[in-house]
């Protein structure tokens, strides 16, 4: 017995020794992390103000500074030229004016939420991000108090072995005015944010597979037009915000129990116009909205369809327009999330797929109002579990039954006097005009916004209903 506990004795220390060598021997491979990089810092330090430096294929060291305005830039295919933080703060941070960052690829930064681990941090101005890759970057692009910069396309996504609610945001504004993001792919990131930040154009960029495709919070006068938001929890949320444009977006499958194309939390003076919002849970949702006093959200030509619900509002409020829109293949157009219409605000000029009325003078617009009842498929917003049932033939079958017979008096949810009778139609709001308001779909007043500049990112003043002066928003 004693001579077989020897034996294993030394077969163990045999094999502990193996194992060490082991360890020793997996430590002298060369790997991405482990691998020696070429240090950066020294070549930034030594160049000059407005100087160039371009980058050999090649993996740098990360943890970048750069303090005067030069340009750094790849010199070949930018997947060949990266730049690690090896898992540790940021890779790049501008604390400058005026710099150039572009055609590179930034990997592996650090996982501190407190400290912004970021492809780049900006702490500058008139600075430009352009062709970038960044992966494996707890947040993407992080900018603070930072102004008049150009982010132009760049590919951005967070860590790939966290859950989608521990990545950081793709990209982030805090207190940054006068900033262009354009034509960049934000994916399988946390959200895009905008805090207290004003005239920023957001345009060109897509946004897939994050929670916030974008979201807005305390900030006015910014331009968010021709994005596509693909495959998030919610497509563009404005909480907080006033005097925002959303125009010529598509919000495609904002699905879940919290799914949501548009939302709107306190939330005045917006312009929402010219969007595709599809296949969502809830294609607009409204809470308490518009929160200023005599001010008004103006939702106009928008294609809200194939939605669960097409339009939600949390509670019973006015102040909301509606026209020109189109409301097709949803569920159920309109709802309230408590006992209570709709009907407070202005719903005119709009086509309802489910209108069944005619057009005998032929002006293209029904001959009778559009009016949506709700008979016992109240249930379903009233009883949350029995929303389980909600397109069912039992639910169906007892809406129809009330609808022959009624055994309590329907709500009126909805009515639009005006009703389309085809979704293809001449608006009756307008859209911006040589002399009449703005010209073309970009801002040329960039950065110029005044007390006096109130529909979003320094354009005019713009009245497309018609409200001040009847002959801008209407037509004879």
């Amino acid at each position: 017995m004693s001579g077989g506990r020897t034996e294993a004795a030394a077969c163990g220390r045999v094999f502990a020794w193996l194992a060490l060598a082991i360890c020793w021997l997996l430590a002298g491979v060369p790997s991405h992390a482990a691998e020696r990089l070429i240090p950066l810092q020294p070549l930034i330090d030594k160049a000059k103000p407005n100087e160039t430096i371009l980058l050999k294929p090649g993996r740098y060291a990360g943890n970048v500074v750069i303090t005067k305005p030069i340009t750094l830039m790849g010199d070949g295919p930018r997947e060949q030229i990266i730049i690690d933080a090896q898992g540790k703060g940021s890779v790049l941070i501008l604390k400058t004016d005026g710099a150039t960052v572009r055609n590179l690829t930034l990997v592996n930064s650090g996982d501190q939420h407190n400290d912004l681990d970021a492809g780049i941090q900006v702490r500058g101005n008139f600075n430009i991000i352009k062709d970038v890759t960044i992966r494996e970057c707890l947040f993407g692009i992080d900018m603070q108090q930072a102004s008049n910069n150009i982010i132009k396309r760049n590919d951005i996504s967070s860590k790939s072995d966290v859950g989608l609610g521990l990545r950081g945001d793709g990209i982030r504004l805090w207190y940054s005015m006068n900033n262009r993001i354009t034509h960049n792919h934000v994916h399988d990131m946390r959200d895009m944010v905008i805090w207290y930040s004003a005239d920023n154009i957001i345009a060109h960029n897509t946004f897939t597979h994050g929670r916030y495709g974008l979201h807005f919070m305390y900030s006015r006068y910014n331009l968010v037009e021709h994005n596509k938001f693909l495959f998030n929890s919610v497509g563009v949320y404005l909480m907080y915000s006033d005097s925002v444009v959303v125009k010529n977006n598509r919000i495609v499958q904002a699905i879940g129990a919290a799914g949501i194309g548009i939302g709107f939390k306190e939330a005045s003076n917006l312009d929402i116009v010219d969007n595709e919002v599809l296949y969502n849970s809830i294609g607009l949702y409204l809470d308490v909205s518009p929160f200023q006093p005599d001010t008004t959200n103006r939702i106009y030509r928008n294609t809200i369809a194939f939605n669960n619900e097409g339009v939600r509002f949390l509670n019973d409020w006015s102040g909301n327009l509606f026209r020109d829109n189109r409301f097709m293949s949803n569920i159920t157009q309109v709802t309230v999330s408590t006992f209570a219409t709709a009907n407070r605000n202005t719903w005119e000029g709009n086509y309802w797929d489910d209108y069944q009325g005619y057009d005998l003078n032929g002006d293209g617009f029904g001959d009778t109002p559009y009016r949506l009842m709700v008979y016992s498929e109240r249930i379903w917003m009233d009883v949350k579990a029995a929303a389980f049932f909600k397109g069912t033939p039992v639910l169906s079958l007892l809406d129809f039954l009330e609808r022959l017979a009624p055994f309590s008096d329907p709500l009126l949810m909805v009515q639009d006097d005006k009703p389309r009778i085809s979704p293809e139609f001449e608006p009756l709001t307008k859209d911006y005009q040589p002399g009449r308001g703005n010209v073309g779909a970009t801002v040329t007043t960039f950065g110029q916004t005044t007390g006096e500049t109130k529909a979003g990112t320094s354009l005019e003043d713009f009245d497309p209903f018609g409200l001040k002066n009847p002959e801008v928003g209407t037509t004879n």
